[in-house]
């Protein structure tokens, strides 16, 4: 592997795990606003 190829991989590993934690932090949002949702119609 040609050291090009092997930086063009890395940006991709980043670009890949920027992707998959913003996911994640969007679902761990939505699971509390459902959360608080429930909370306050169940009072």
């Amino acid at each position: 592997m040609t050291p090009d190829q092997e930086i063009e991989l890395r940006r991709r590993q980043k670009n890949r795990s920027r992707i998959t934690a913003l996911l994640l932090g969007l679902f761990v949002v939505l699971m509390f606003g459902i959360s608080m949702v429930k909370m306050v119609v169940n009072q």
